[in-house]
């Protein structure tokens, strides 16, 4: 993906997550706001890497979710392009997500 669709995509998912984290656990959602709403960006070698996250982060019970591209620019239709994770306790998206560079 270009730079400029890579960071709309990012966007979607932050949004995405936030607000699946403002169904599934307010309180969480309540302390990112205090504390500056952290985002940190993260790479995957694939799409299977990707869906890979999201199944873990579900298997912790966080908040995810994961973008589908609509396939008007640059990629084919349904083509999963980011996952957003939380808000959520660091130290628990950390057990996900730790090991990915940084993009």
């Amino acid at each position: 993906m270009s730079v400029g669709k890579t960071a709309a995509q990012a966007a979607h998912a932050a949004v995405l997550a936030l607000e699946t984290a403002r169904r599934r656990r307010p309180e969480w959602v309540g302390g990112w706001f205090e504390t500056g709403q952290k985002k940190v960006v993260l790479k995957v070698g694939s799409e299977d890497e990707l869906r890979r996250v999201a199944a873990a982060s579900a298997a912790k019970g966080l908040p995810f979710e994961i973008v589908e591209d609509a396939g008007l620019t640059e990629l084919q239709p349904g083509t999963s392009t980011a996952v957003g994770i939380g808000p959520a306790p660091e130290e628990e998206i950390d057990k996900v997500t730790g090991s990915l560079p940084l993009l």
